[in-house]
């Protein structure tokens, strides 16, 4: 399986008002995302950069992406060590530092997965799977801040 993997989405801004960027409170910072065959994803800025609040923001989509490819990396690490896992949620948090710039950057990110397995005693070696899940993400190993995880496992 090794190789490239090529990707492609599509993004539109939908946030023209009427006079485009004539001025830093003119515009809206909605936009859409798309990619062939998905339905599109509704997205903005972060509210406190003036962007809408119902919308998933950049900083979110992050986040949602190192969780997502954790959630997939420890189910395909878990099916290898023959561990059942019935349930699995996560509750993740980042920090984002604004520089004086106006840019910023994400200094890390905190991972808490809840997962449940079938057999009790189980419970310590899918605990440990967290570390070798981790080790497989492609979005942890793309990023230049620190994953941490915080991983509960129950049966």
């Amino acid at each position: 399986m090794n190789g490239d993997h090529r990707y492609a989405v599509k993004v539109a801004w939908t946030g023209n008002r009427g006079t485009g960027t004539s001025g830093y409170r003119e515009y809206g910072r909605e936009h859409s995302i798309s990619a062939a065959g998905k339905p599109p994803i509704e997205a903005s800025a972060d509210r406190s950069f003036h962007g809408n609040a119902d919308r998933w923001n950049p900083e979110e989509l992050l986040l949602a992406a190192l969780s997502e490819c954790h959630l997939m990396s420890y189910l395909h690490v878990a099916v290898r060590h023959g561990v059942v896992v019935v349930d699995y949620t996560d509750d993740a948090t980042g920090t984002m530092v604004q520089t004086k710039d106006g840019g910023g950057h994400f200094t890390e990110a905190t991972l808490r997965p809840r997962v449940t397995v079938a057999d009790p005693g189980q419970i310590a070696l899918a605990e440990s799977l967290h570390a070798e899940a981790a080790g497989l993400c492609f979005i942890a190993a793309s990023v230049n801040f620190p994953v941490h995880h915080a991983p509960q496992t129950t049966a």
